[in-house]
């Protein structure tokens, strides 16, 4: 009798508790996969402190968007894609290209950050993202800049593209020229905001390039792709007005690592980002194409930013090292300075002892006469237990002339009389 109390006492206590468990279970499923409604805002609570083991499956990384590529930055080596020559509509990412004309212009002196740009009338005619500027409203460069950083403004990006060629048109057609530039060779833009056109297409690949450009070239966007709120004033024949802008890219509050750099979204396109992290002094470059939604686009981005950091680690030479003068034959000078075009660097995927690195010099036995400054003269060698991993140029940092007949007897007389 009293096991048979006890049996039913427990099934009571079961079936009173079977709501709770239930419950808790659910919420223990929802915490670990999501769930539609959950918000941008709460991605970073599922993903950011995930072991960056736990992203892979058996079969490796696995990304819920069509197209994708994992960049990273200072060497450009490819640590993951999936379809990443596969042409498809940009959006908003296209600005990347826009902004990174901008900074050219900046940067040869063409335009300055104090500049006042005129907002044109077509420039105030465009839909999509925008900060509603008004035909004849002037805003300065630096403004502008925000705009299309910050809140993806398509009128600001027409109106700085007046401002440097003249017209969208020649605009466009120096970014496509940019374009080749960096061997985007699956890239054509119609516009430079990124509305949807027949045409308007690019590729994952394409845009990690053009990003690494971006980041590589002006490290100051950073600046600016990093602002999450920021107020500019409306200043026109109405009066002034304050317009606030808001961050597009939800991991500059939501993953720690972030550093920028530009989402977008369109019906055609989808949703797609160039997302930019650094950690432990390596920066990354994590570009998503035509995910279904925002927030599949970011944990899609958080994922592939994880998978890099777990499984990648970068050498860094941290000085040239000196390198010796090299012969020169028939030069007015005997030998020639020379030094290593460019620092090393290189990104180990295996796990491997980065310590272990050695530098071999190659050089040249001698170099003829005349000499041009920046001319080859050898190349150092890299190994990783007794594997090449790498090389760089050395090249020579002085011009030598070639010994005119003259030179030669005054060469000979010194060599001969006391």
């Amino acid at each position: 009798m009293k096991k048979i109390v006890a049996v039913c006492l427990c099934l009571l206590f079961l079936v009173q508790s079977a709501p709770e468990i239930f419950a808790a279970e659910v919420a223990e499923e929802q915490e670990n996969t999501g769930n539609a409604g959950e918000s941008e805002e709460d991605v970073r609570g599922e993903n950011a402190g995930e072991n960056e083991e736990d992203v892979r499956g058996e079969s490796g990384l696995e990304i819920s968007a069509p197209s994708a590529i994992l960049m990273e930055a200072s060497t450009g080596q490819v640590v993951y894609e999936k379809n990443p020559d596969e042409e498809r509509p940009p959006a908003s990412v296209t600005k990347i290209m826009t902004l990174l004309l901008i900074f050219d212009a900046l940067k040869t002196g063409q335009i300055s950050l104090e500049d006042t740009v005129t907002t044109s009338e077509y420039a105030a005619s465009m839909g999509g993202s925008q900060v509603f500027l008004e035909p004849g409203e002037t805003q300065t460069v630096d403004t502008l800049i925000k705009c299309i950083a910050v809140a993806s403004a398509n009128d600001a990006c027409v109106a700085m593209a007046e401002h440097i060629a003249g017209s969208e048109e020649e605009f466009v057609n120096q970014m496509n020229e940019r374009a080749k530039e960096l061997g985007m060779d699956h890239t054509h833009f119609v516009n430079c905001n990124g509305l949807d056109a027949d045409g308007h297409l690019t590729t994952a690949r394409d845009i990690s390039l053009m990003s690494r450009e971006l980041i590589r070239l002006y490290p100051q966007i950073r600046d600016y792709a990093m602002i999450w709120m920021e107020n500019i004033t409306h200043t026109t024949k109405k009066g002034s007005s304050e317009f606030g802008l808001t961050n597009t890219n939800k991991l500059v509050r939501h993953y720690e690592y972030t550093t920028g750099l530009k989402t977008g979204s369109t019906s055609q396109a989808g949703f797609c980002i160039s997302a930019t992290a650094e950690k432990n002094g390596m920066e990354l470059i994590a570009v998503i194409m035509a995910a279904e939604t925002s927030r599949d686009r970011t944990k899609d981005a958080i994922a592939l930013l994880n998978y890099g950091f777990g499984k990648c680690s970068v050498y860094k030479e941290e000085k040239n090292e000196k390198t010796a003068e090299i012969p020169v034959k028939n030069g007015v000078k005997e030998k020639a300075a020379t030094a290593q075009e460019e620092l090393f660097t290189y990104v180990d995927m295996e796990g491997s002892d980065l310590s272990k690195i050695e530098r071999k010099v190659q050089m040249k036995k001698a170099l003829k006469a005349p000499v041009k400054q920046g001319q080859e003269a050898g190349k150092a060698v890299y190994y990783l237990e007794g594997k090449e991993i790498g090389s760089r140029r050395i090249l020579t940092t002085e011009a030598v002339e070639k010994m005119k007949y003259t030179d030669a007897v005054e060469k000979v007389v010194d060599n001969f009389l006391p």
